[in-house]
């Protein structure tokens, strides 16, 4: 499957793109992120070329709301326990990265290298652990409530389907990537996905494996990156990181560091204004790509 990845659109280049790259036929769009301003998506048509059909997933898991008051019920009781399961990892995981960074601290020689190896170790076992407990409660939740056996929901999936199924390129927009996620999951878009894929900023996070929150900038002080949960999966060995520069302290390397080694071997991808990354079916990066290496230095992908 061909992917295209782009850096935030407040400066557009989707026009330029999408013309280029698909000239003919309907644009699916995706821009359930937005929530309630889902469709206030008319800069987006103009974009497009009018070509675009908003898969409106938003309105339609609002509608499964409505129409399946048990399935509503079952969905809140997953948002609570999935919300404890991340205040309980976030506890642990500050302790955890709190010991690489101090052990980072103390310098470089052979001993402490090892040491650090085996501190950040123990920090991507719990995001292992972490994401492996979010996929068992997701799991016993879809067992006890299966979507394809709940009316309403299979009917809003068959219409995806037949959407996807004329589409000649989907467009996912970004917004909040944990309500686009669960609709993504939800109507179940990356099982009836055959057409290739332009997305920017939430968009790009979700078609990952996993989903990483990310922020050194916030109001409150550097936060720690942490596992929010599964991606389509459509996009493998690569993390996306929208807003980079102005969400990640880039100049502290070993910080970076500690960023790229704990989540390898998936590369980390920074998606900057005006970036461009046309990934082909076999998920090779394009030269010029860049992205965070191993010693914490931003680093471009050169041609082979």
């Amino acid at each position: 499957m061909k992917i295209t990845l782009l850096g935030p659109q407040r400066r557009p280049t989707l026009e330029g793109v999408a013309a280029s790259l698909y000239p003919e036929g309907p644009v699916a769009t995706i821009t359930a992120g937005w929530q309630e301003r889902e469709s206030d998506d008319a800069e987006l048509g103009r974009l497009l070329g009018s070509r675009d059909v908003n898969l409106r997933l938003h309105a339609r898991w609002l509608h499964v709301q409505e129409r399946d008051p048990l399935f509503a019920v079952g969905e809140r009781r997953l948002g609570e326990l999935l919300a404890e399961l991340q205040d309980l990892y976030l506890l642990r995981l500050d302790h955890a990265l709190q010991a690489v960074y101090a052990v980072g601290r103390r310098g470089g020689n052979r001993i402490r290298s090892g040491v650090l190896a085996e501190a950040i170790d123990t920090v991507r076992e719990l995001d292992t652990a972490h994401l492996r407990r979010v996929g068992a409660v997701r799991g016993e939740f879809y067992q006890g409530l299966a979507p394809h056996d709940r009316p309403v929901i299979a009917e809003h999936r068959a219409e995806v389907a037949a959407l996807l199924g004329d589409a000649a390129v989907l467009v996912v927009a970004g917004g909040h990537v944990g309500v686009l996620a669960d609709a993504l999951h939800l109507f179940n878009v990356a099982a009836a996905l055959t057409s290739p894929v332009i997305a920017w900023s939430a968009g790009a996070m979700a078609l990952a494996e996993r989903i990483v929150l990310f922020h050194d900038r916030s109001a409150h002080g550097p936060g720690h990156p942490e596992i929010f949960g599964s991606g389509l999966s459509v996009l493998h060995g690569v993390l996306p990181l929208p807003h980079a520069r102005a969400r990640l302290l880039l100049d502290d390397t070993p910080r970076m560091a500690v960023f790229a080694r704990r989540f390898a071997p998936a590369r980390c991808v920074l998606l900057e204004s005006g970036t461009r990354l046309d990934i082909g079916g076999d998920g090779e990066l394009p030269p010029g790509t860049r992205m965070l290496a191993a010693d914490g230095h931003v680093t471009t992908l050169e041609a082979a």
